[in-house]
């Protein structure tokens, strides 16, 4: 089973991936993470992630593991925003995220076109959202929580900055597949969230079985 989770910055979609990987043992990819570490070697570099030259060069050199922390800063997420704008950088990254999504037995990907682009065939795609100011207030408490100091306007202005940017290119832009079912987490706390993506999930299963 593929399930294919998109969404905007600080929706809490990696967070219910990561919980519907764990509920059906299935591996996990955050694809978001691929483009924050492209963005990350490019600063490190000291080159322009908005240059296409510069990202593709990254892309096609990366070997950051995902696991590292840096790749949560504020920094690496605009950075990613930036690289993940040009098609170039996006085609050298789709075949890893499909050859994942197509591993025997499925996986659960999230980012922001996994449904329409990644994975068209996913066996359920859920796009969960959230309004921008509960977006930023989550992602100011986590980099909070970093210790780092960061001020709440700042990562709102930075999060509408990223929809705008990933809305609007022409690359792969962030939307909702047509079929995907809408998760809606403003007022929603982690568990619930959680609970309402399973339920959506078995949902589309026992309709893929009755079809």
């Amino acid at each position: 089973m593929i399930i294919a989770v998109d969404g905007p910055a600080a929706s809490g979609k990696g967070t219910i991936a990561k919980a519907l990987a764990r509920h059906y043992a299935l591996p996990h990819l955050d694809t978001g993470l691929l483009y924050r570490a492209v963005g990350m070697a490019v600063l490190e570099a000291g080159g322009d992630p908005a240059s296409p030259e510069d990202a593709l060069e990254a892309a096609r050199q990366l070997a950051s593991a995902l696991d590292d922390p840096g790749l949560k800063s504020e920094a690496a997420g605009r950075a990613a925003s930036l690289v993940s704008a040009h098609p170039a950088v996006r085609a050298v990254l789709l075949d890893r995220q499909k050859h994942f999504a197509g591993q025997p037995g499925g996986a659960v990907l999230d980012g922001r076109d996994i449904g329409t682009v990644i994975a068209p065939h996913a066996d359920a795609k859920l796009f969960v959202t959230a309004s921008a100011e509960t977006r930023a207030a989550r992602r100011h408490a986590e980099l909070v929580g970093m210790g780092l100091d960061v001020h709440l306007d700042a990562v709102l202005h930075d999060i509408r900055a990223r929809d705008e940017r990933d809305s609007a290119r022409s690359a792969a832009p962030l939307r909702m597949a047509d079929d995907a079912v809408a998760l809606d987490t403003t007022d929603l706390t982690i568990e619930q969230s959680v609970a309402a993506a399973i339920a959506i999930v078995a949902g589309r299963g026992r309709h893929a079985a009755n079809d």
